[in-house]
Protein backbone atom coordinates (compact mmCIF):
# COMPACT_ATOMS: atom_id res chain seq x y z
CA UNK A 1 0.00 0.00 0.00
CA UNK A 2 3.02 2.31 0.00
CA UNK A 3 2.80 5.34 -2.24
CA UNK A 4 -0.99 5.57 -2.13
CA UNK A 5 -2.24 9.17 -1.80
CA UNK A 6 -3.16 10.32 1.75
CA UNK A 7 -6.90 10.08 0.99
CA UNK A 8 -6.50 6.29 0.90
CA UNK A 9 -4.51 6.05 4.13
CA UNK A 10 -6.59 3.73 6.30
CA UNK A 11 -6.51 4.02 10.08
CA UNK A 12 -7.50 0.43 10.67
CA UNK A 13 -7.62 0.56 14.47
CA UNK A 14 -9.77 3.70 14.41
CA UNK A 15 -12.35 2.12 12.11
CA UNK A 16 -12.40 -1.11 14.11
CA UNK A 17 -13.15 0.85 17.27
CA UNK A 18 -15.98 2.60 15.44
CA UNK A 19 -17.35 -0.73 14.23
CA UNK A 20 -17.96 -1.84 17.82
CA UNK A 21 -20.36 1.08 18.29
CA UNK A 22 -22.73 -0.11 15.57
CA UNK A 23 -22.34 -3.87 15.92
CA UNK A 24 -25.65 -4.34 17.74
CA UNK A 25 -27.86 -2.50 15.24
CA UNK A 26 -29.05 -4.22 12.08
CA UNK A 27 -29.19 -1.78 9.15
CA UNK A 28 -31.93 -1.49 6.57
CA UNK A 29 -30.83 -3.33 3.42
CA UNK A 30 -32.22 -2.77 -0.06
CA UNK A 31 -31.35 -4.74 -3.18
CA UNK A 32 -31.34 -3.68 -6.87
CA UNK A 33 -33.40 -4.35 -9.99
CA UNK A 34 -31.02 -4.41 -13.01
CA UNK A 35 -33.35 -2.56 -15.40
CA UNK A 36 -30.96 -2.62 -18.37
CA UNK A 37 -30.12 -6.30 -18.16
CA UNK A 38 -28.00 -8.47 -15.92
CA UNK A 39 -24.62 -10.12 -16.37
CA UNK A 40 -22.16 -12.49 -14.80
CA UNK A 41 -19.06 -10.71 -16.17
CA UNK A 42 -18.35 -7.04 -16.85
CA UNK A 43 -16.87 -6.06 -20.19
CA UNK A 44 -17.82 -9.37 -21.78
CA UNK A 45 -20.82 -10.75 -23.66
CA UNK A 46 -20.52 -14.07 -21.84
CA UNK A 47 -23.18 -14.64 -19.21
CA UNK A 48 -25.32 -11.67 -20.22
CA UNK A 49 -29.04 -11.73 -19.38
CA UNK A 50 -31.57 -9.69 -21.32
CA UNK A 51 -33.68 -7.03 -19.56
CA UNK A 52 -36.61 -9.40 -19.30
CA UNK A 53 -39.58 -8.70 -17.02
CA UNK A 54 -39.69 -12.29 -15.83
CA UNK A 55 -36.11 -11.91 -14.60
CA UNK A 56 -36.92 -8.63 -12.84
CA UNK A 57 -39.92 -10.30 -11.24
CA UNK A 58 -37.86 -13.25 -10.06
CA UNK A 59 -35.34 -10.93 -8.40
CA UNK A 60 -38.06 -8.83 -6.73
CA UNK A 61 -39.91 -11.87 -5.43
CA UNK A 62 -36.66 -13.36 -4.13
CA UNK A 63 -35.79 -10.10 -2.35
CA UNK A 64 -39.27 -10.00 -0.83
CA UNK A 65 -39.03 -13.62 0.34
CA UNK A 66 -35.48 -13.29 1.69
CA UNK A 67 -36.28 -10.24 3.81
CA UNK A 68 -34.71 -7.30 2.00
CA UNK A 69 -36.37 -4.06 3.03
CA UNK A 70 -36.70 -2.82 -0.54
CA UNK A 71 -35.20 -2.59 -4.01
CA UNK A 72 -33.80 0.32 -5.97
CA UNK A 73 -35.42 0.73 -9.40
CA UNK A 74 -32.98 2.97 -11.33
CA UNK A 75 -33.62 5.52 -14.06
CA UNK A 76 -31.82 6.31 -17.32
CA UNK A 77 -32.22 6.15 -21.07
CA UNK A 78 -30.65 2.66 -21.05
CA UNK A 79 -33.08 1.36 -18.40
CA UNK A 80 -36.66 0.20 -18.52
CA UNK A 81 -39.07 2.77 -17.05
CA UNK A 82 -38.89 2.61 -13.23
CA UNK A 83 -42.52 3.66 -12.64
CA UNK A 84 -43.97 0.96 -14.86
CA UNK A 85 -41.66 -1.68 -13.40
CA UNK A 86 -42.24 -0.73 -9.76
CA UNK A 87 -46.01 -0.70 -10.27
CA UNK A 88 -46.00 -4.14 -11.86
CA UNK A 89 -43.57 -5.60 -9.32
CA UNK A 90 -45.54 -4.22 -6.38
CA UNK A 91 -48.43 -6.49 -7.36
CA UNK A 92 -46.16 -9.55 -7.14
CA UNK A 93 -44.65 -8.78 -3.73
CA UNK A 94 -46.01 -8.34 -0.22
CA UNK A 95 -43.57 -6.43 2.00
CA UNK A 96 -40.89 -5.16 -0.36
CA UNK A 97 -40.54 -1.38 -0.73
CA UNK A 98 -39.63 0.24 -4.05
CA UNK A 99 -37.04 3.01 -4.15
CA UNK A 100 -38.08 4.58 -7.45
CA UNK A 101 -35.60 6.89 -9.17
CA UNK A 102 -37.18 10.17 -10.33
CA UNK A 103 -35.61 12.89 -12.48
CA UNK A 104 -37.23 16.21 -11.55
CA UNK A 105 -36.10 17.88 -14.76
CA UNK A 106 -38.36 15.73 -16.95
CA UNK A 107 -41.49 15.60 -14.78
CA UNK A 108 -43.91 18.11 -13.27
CA UNK A 109 -43.76 18.07 -9.45
CA UNK A 110 -47.56 17.95 -9.25
CA UNK A 111 -47.77 15.01 -11.66
CA UNK A 112 -44.99 13.25 -9.75
CA UNK A 113 -46.93 13.77 -6.51
CA UNK A 114 -50.02 12.12 -8.07
CA UNK A 115 -47.94 9.18 -9.32
CA UNK A 116 -46.29 8.72 -5.93
CA UNK A 117 -49.53 8.97 -3.97
CA UNK A 118 -51.32 6.59 -6.33
CA UNK A 119 -48.65 3.89 -6.15
CA UNK A 120 -48.26 4.37 -2.40
CA UNK A 121 -51.98 3.66 -2.02
CA UNK A 122 -51.94 0.70 -4.43
CA UNK A 123 -48.93 -0.87 -2.71
CA UNK A 124 -50.07 -0.20 0.85
CA UNK A 125 -47.36 2.33 1.68
CA UNK A 126 -44.36 0.69 0.00
CA UNK A 127 -43.01 3.63 -2.05
CA UNK A 128 -39.65 5.34 -1.52
CA UNK A 129 -38.48 8.08 -3.89
CA UNK A 130 -34.89 8.58 -5.04
CA UNK A 131 -34.46 12.07 -6.52
CA UNK A 132 -31.83 12.09 -9.29
CA UNK A 133 -31.11 15.70 -10.21
CA UNK A 134 -27.82 15.03 -11.99
CA UNK A 135 -26.50 12.44 -14.38
CA UNK A 136 -25.07 12.52 -17.87
CA UNK A 137 -25.60 15.91 -19.54
CA UNK A 138 -25.72 14.23 -22.97
CA UNK A 139 -28.37 11.79 -21.78
CA UNK A 140 -30.37 14.63 -20.23
CA UNK A 141 -30.13 16.56 -23.48
CA UNK A 142 -31.79 13.61 -25.19
CA UNK A 143 -34.73 14.15 -22.83
CA UNK A 144 -34.83 17.84 -23.67
CA UNK A 145 -33.00 19.02 -20.54
CA UNK A 146 -30.26 21.57 -21.17
CA UNK A 147 -29.58 22.92 -17.68
CA UNK A 148 -26.03 23.35 -16.42
CA UNK A 149 -24.86 21.36 -13.41
CA UNK A 150 -25.77 23.79 -10.62
CA UNK A 151 -28.95 24.81 -12.41
CA UNK A 152 -30.20 21.23 -12.18
CA UNK A 153 -29.97 21.42 -8.39
CA UNK A 154 -31.55 24.89 -8.29
CA UNK A 155 -34.40 23.44 -10.34
CA UNK A 156 -34.62 20.42 -8.00
CA UNK A 157 -34.84 22.80 -5.04
CA UNK A 158 -37.94 24.50 -6.47
CA UNK A 159 -39.37 21.19 -7.68
CA UNK A 160 -39.04 19.58 -4.25
CA UNK A 161 -40.62 22.62 -2.60
CA UNK A 162 -43.79 22.10 -4.64
CA UNK A 163 -43.69 18.31 -4.51
CA UNK A 164 -43.35 18.07 -0.72
CA UNK A 165 -45.98 20.68 0.02
CA UNK A 166 -48.52 19.20 -2.39
CA UNK A 167 -48.08 15.70 -0.92
CA UNK A 168 -48.49 17.21 2.54
CA UNK A 169 -51.97 18.47 1.60
CA UNK A 170 -51.23 22.10 0.74
CA UNK A 171 -52.37 24.10 -2.23
CA UNK A 172 -49.27 25.69 -3.71
CA UNK A 173 -48.50 28.75 -5.81
CA UNK A 174 -44.87 29.19 -6.84
CA UNK A 175 -43.45 31.62 -9.36
CA UNK A 176 -39.90 30.30 -9.38
CA UNK A 177 -37.10 30.64 -11.85
CA UNK A 178 -37.56 27.08 -13.04
CA UNK A 179 -40.90 25.89 -11.61
CA UNK A 180 -44.11 27.87 -11.95
CA UNK A 181 -47.37 26.47 -10.60
CA UNK A 182 -50.66 28.05 -9.59
CA UNK A 183 -53.17 26.24 -7.43
CA UNK A 184 -51.14 23.03 -7.44
CA UNK A 185 -52.78 20.45 -5.18
CA UNK A 186 -53.42 16.77 -4.64
CA UNK A 187 -56.96 15.45 -4.23
CA UNK A 188 -55.90 12.32 -2.34
CA UNK A 189 -53.09 11.69 0.11
CA UNK A 190 -50.44 8.93 0.11
CA UNK A 191 -50.50 6.22 2.76
CA UNK A 192 -47.22 7.44 4.26
CA UNK A 193 -47.42 10.78 6.03
CA UNK A 194 -46.53 13.49 5.25
CA UNK A 195 -45.12 11.77 2.13
CA UNK A 196 -43.07 8.71 1.17
CA UNK A 197 -39.42 9.13 2.27
CA UNK A 198 -37.19 11.10 -0.09
CA UNK A 199 -33.71 9.75 -0.86
CA UNK A 200 -31.16 11.93 -2.62
CA UNK A 201 -27.51 11.87 -3.67
CA UNK A 202 -25.29 14.75 -4.72
CA UNK A 203 -21.66 15.34 -3.84
CA UNK A 204 -21.34 18.91 -5.10
CA UNK A 205 -21.97 21.97 -2.88
CA UNK A 206 -25.14 22.62 -4.90
CA UNK A 207 -26.34 19.06 -4.33
CA UNK A 208 -25.63 19.20 -0.61
CA UNK A 209 -27.50 22.51 -0.25
CA UNK A 210 -30.57 20.98 -1.90
CA UNK A 211 -30.35 17.83 0.22
CA UNK A 212 -30.11 19.87 3.42
CA UNK A 213 -33.40 21.63 2.68
CA UNK A 214 -35.57 18.76 1.51
CA UNK A 215 -34.51 15.14 1.83
CA UNK A 216 -35.06 12.44 4.44
CA UNK A 217 -32.06 10.27 3.59
CA UNK A 218 -28.81 11.36 1.96
CA UNK A 219 -27.34 8.54 -0.15
CA UNK A 220 -23.68 8.38 -1.14
CA UNK A 221 -21.81 5.93 -3.30
CA UNK A 222 -19.34 3.69 -1.47
CA UNK A 223 -16.34 5.96 -1.20
CA UNK A 224 -13.44 5.33 1.23
CA UNK A 225 -14.42 5.79 4.84
CA UNK A 226 -12.49 9.04 5.33
CA UNK A 227 -14.26 10.61 2.37
CA UNK A 228 -17.69 9.45 3.52
CA UNK A 229 -17.03 10.75 7.04
CA UNK A 230 -16.18 14.20 5.67
CA UNK A 231 -19.19 14.22 3.34
CA UNK A 232 -21.65 13.17 6.05
CA UNK A 233 -20.29 15.86 8.35
CA UNK A 234 -20.80 18.48 5.64
CA UNK A 235 -24.38 17.35 5.02
CA UNK A 236 -25.17 17.30 8.75
CA UNK A 237 -23.89 20.84 9.14
CA UNK A 238 -25.88 22.07 6.13
CA UNK A 239 -29.04 20.36 7.40
CA UNK A 240 -28.60 21.77 10.88
CA UNK A 241 -28.41 25.26 9.37
CA UNK A 242 -31.87 24.55 7.91
CA UNK A 243 -33.14 23.31 11.26
CA UNK A 244 -33.33 19.73 9.99
CA UNK A 245 -31.83 16.30 10.63
CA UNK A 246 -31.06 13.83 7.84
CA UNK A 247 -30.52 10.09 7.79
CA UNK A 248 -27.71 8.56 5.74
CA UNK A 249 -27.23 5.59 3.44
CA UNK A 250 -24.55 4.04 1.22
CA UNK A 251 -24.92 2.51 -2.24
CA UNK A 252 -22.51 -0.39 -2.76
CA UNK A 253 -21.92 -3.66 -4.56
CA UNK A 254 -21.15 -6.74 -2.47
CA UNK A 255 -19.11 -9.86 -3.18
CA UNK A 256 -19.41 -12.12 -0.14
CA UNK A 257 -18.36 -15.77 0.08
CA UNK A 258 -17.63 -18.20 2.90
CA UNK A 259 -13.90 -17.44 2.62
CA UNK A 260 -11.99 -14.32 1.64
CA UNK A 261 -10.13 -16.26 -1.04
CA UNK A 262 -13.37 -17.31 -2.73
CA UNK A 263 -14.67 -13.75 -2.68
CA UNK A 264 -11.56 -12.35 -4.33
CA UNK A 265 -11.64 -15.07 -6.97
CA UNK A 266 -15.16 -13.92 -7.87
CA UNK A 267 -14.08 -10.26 -7.94
CA UNK A 268 -11.10 -10.98 -10.18
CA UNK A 269 -13.22 -13.12 -12.50
CA UNK A 270 -15.90 -10.41 -12.79
CA UNK A 271 -13.56 -8.09 -14.75
CA UNK A 272 -11.01 -10.62 -16.02
CA UNK A 273 -12.21 -10.71 -19.63
CA UNK A 274 -12.59 -6.93 -20.05
CA UNK A 275 -10.48 -5.72 -22.95
CA UNK A 276 -7.94 -2.94 -22.09
CA UNK A 277 -9.31 -0.85 -24.96
CA UNK A 278 -12.77 -1.14 -23.44
CA UNK A 279 -11.43 -0.02 -20.06
CA UNK A 280 -9.84 3.03 -21.65
CA UNK A 281 -13.02 3.87 -23.54
CA UNK A 282 -15.10 3.55 -20.38
CA UNK A 283 -12.75 5.87 -18.50
CA UNK A 284 -12.80 8.42 -21.32
CA UNK A 285 -16.59 8.39 -21.42
CA UNK A 286 -17.01 8.68 -17.66
CA UNK A 287 -14.45 11.49 -17.50
CA UNK A 288 -16.77 13.61 -19.64
CA UNK A 289 -19.49 13.57 -16.97
CA UNK A 290 -20.08 16.80 -15.04
CA UNK A 291 -21.27 14.77 -12.04
CA UNK A 292 -19.06 15.48 -9.03
CA UNK A 293 -19.97 12.11 -7.56
CA UNK A 294 -18.90 10.37 -10.78
CA UNK A 295 -15.58 12.18 -10.79
CA UNK A 296 -15.00 11.12 -7.18
CA UNK A 297 -15.63 7.52 -8.21
CA UNK A 298 -13.33 7.86 -11.20
CA UNK A 299 -10.51 9.21 -9.03
CA UNK A 300 -10.39 5.91 -7.15
CA UNK A 301 -8.76 4.00 -10.00
CA UNK A 302 -6.95 4.13 -13.32
CA UNK A 303 -7.47 1.47 -15.97
CA UNK A 304 -5.46 -1.33 -14.38
CA UNK A 305 -7.25 -4.54 -13.37
CA UNK A 306 -4.58 -5.24 -10.76
CA UNK A 307 -6.28 -6.11 -7.48
CA UNK A 308 -3.90 -4.14 -5.28
CA UNK A 309 -4.33 -0.94 -7.26
CA UNK A 310 -8.11 -1.22 -6.93
CA UNK A 311 -8.19 -1.76 -3.16
CA UNK A 312 -9.23 1.67 -1.81
CA UNK A 313 -10.44 0.87 1.71
CA UNK A 314 -10.92 -1.98 4.18
CA UNK A 315 -12.14 -4.71 1.83
CA UNK A 316 -13.37 -1.94 -0.51
CA UNK A 317 -12.61 -2.66 -4.17
CA UNK A 318 -13.04 -0.14 -7.02
CA UNK A 319 -13.00 -2.69 -9.84
CA UNK A 320 -16.63 -2.30 -10.86
CA UNK A 321 -16.06 1.41 -11.55
CA UNK A 322 -13.63 0.45 -14.31
CA UNK A 323 -16.60 -0.40 -16.51
CA UNK A 324 -19.73 0.94 -14.85
CA UNK A 325 -20.89 4.47 -14.19
CA UNK A 326 -22.45 5.39 -10.87
CA UNK A 327 -21.68 3.17 -7.90
CA UNK A 328 -18.30 1.65 -8.71
CA UNK A 329 -17.10 0.03 -5.49
CA UNK A 330 -17.76 -3.34 -3.92
CA UNK A 331 -17.14 -4.72 -0.45
CA UNK A 332 -15.28 -8.00 -0.93
CA UNK A 333 -14.58 -10.69 1.64
CA UNK A 334 -16.01 -13.30 3.95
CA UNK A 335 -19.18 -12.46 5.91
CA UNK A 336 -17.31 -11.11 8.92
CA UNK A 337 -15.09 -8.86 6.79
CA UNK A 338 -17.97 -7.48 4.74
CA UNK A 339 -20.01 -6.89 7.89
CA UNK A 340 -17.08 -5.08 9.50
CA UNK A 341 -16.87 -2.66 6.59
CA UNK A 342 -20.61 -2.02 6.58
CA UNK A 343 -20.55 -1.43 10.31
CA UNK A 344 -17.78 1.12 9.83
CA UNK A 345 -20.14 3.03 7.53
CA UNK A 346 -22.87 2.57 10.15
CA UNK A 347 -20.60 4.11 12.76
CA UNK A 348 -20.35 7.18 10.54
CA UNK A 349 -24.15 7.49 10.57
CA UNK A 350 -25.42 5.25 7.75
CA UNK A 351 -28.51 3.25 8.71
CA UNK A 352 -29.35 2.05 5.19
CA UNK A 353 -27.43 0.18 2.48
CA UNK A 354 -28.54 -0.19 -1.13
CA UNK A 355 -26.63 -3.26 -2.30
CA UNK A 356 -26.23 -5.19 -5.53
CA UNK A 357 -24.09 -7.90 -7.10
CA UNK A 358 -23.60 -9.70 -10.40
CA UNK A 359 -25.70 -11.59 -11.28
CA UNK A 360 -28.41 -10.08 -9.11
CA UNK A 361 -30.58 -13.11 -8.47
CA UNK A 362 -27.82 -15.41 -7.23
CA UNK A 363 -26.10 -12.66 -5.28
CA UNK A 364 -29.34 -11.70 -3.53
CA UNK A 365 -29.32 -15.20 -2.05
CA UNK A 366 -25.60 -15.11 -1.20
CA UNK A 367 -25.95 -11.84 0.70
CA UNK A 368 -29.06 -12.96 2.57
CA UNK A 369 -27.65 -16.36 3.47
CA UNK A 370 -24.10 -15.32 4.38
CA UNK A 371 -24.26 -11.68 5.44
CA UNK A 372 -27.70 -11.18 7.01
CA UNK A 373 -26.98 -13.42 10.03
CA UNK A 374 -23.71 -11.61 10.79
CA UNK A 375 -25.48 -8.25 10.63
CA UNK A 376 -28.25 -9.47 12.93
CA UNK A 377 -30.80 -9.33 10.12
CA UNK A 378 -33.33 -12.10 9.53
CA UNK A 379 -33.15 -14.16 6.37
CA UNK A 380 -36.86 -14.93 6.19
CA UNK A 381 -36.40 -17.84 3.80
CA UNK A 382 -33.89 -19.51 6.11
CA UNK A 383 -36.04 -19.21 9.20
CA UNK A 384 -38.16 -22.28 8.29
CA UNK A 385 -35.33 -24.43 6.95
CA UNK A 386 -34.21 -26.02 10.25
CA UNK A 387 -37.76 -27.29 10.83
CA UNK A 388 -37.97 -28.61 7.28
CA UNK A 389 -34.62 -30.36 7.70
CA UNK A 390 -35.66 -31.90 11.00
CA UNK A 391 -38.89 -33.15 9.46
CA UNK A 392 -37.06 -34.62 6.47
CA UNK A 393 -34.51 -36.24 8.74
CA UNK A 394 -37.22 -37.69 10.96
CA UNK A 395 -38.98 -39.04 7.88
CA UNK A 396 -35.83 -40.77 6.67
CA UNK A 397 -35.40 -42.51 10.02
CA UNK A 398 -39.03 -43.54 10.02
CA UNK A 399 -38.50 -45.39 6.78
Amino acid sequence: MEGRPPVFAFRWNKWRRLVQVSASTAPSILWFIPCNGDRRYLGSNRGNRAPNYRHFSTIARAADTLGYDGVLVPIGSHNRDPWALATALSTETERLKFLIAVRPSVLSPTLAARQVATLDRISGGRVLVNIVAGGSSSELAGDGVHLEHDERYAHADEWLTVYRRVLSGETVDLDGQYVKVKGAKLEYEPVQSPHPPIYFGGSSPAGIRTAAKHVDLYLTWGEPLEQVAAKFAEVREAAAAEGRQIRFGVRLHVIVRETEEEAWEVADRLIRDADPALLEEARRRLAQSDSVGQQRMLALHGTSKDRESLLVGPHLWAGIGLLRGGAGTAVVGNPQQVAETLRAYQALGADTFVLSGYPHLEEAYNVAELLFPVLGKENRLASDLPHAWEAALAGSFAR
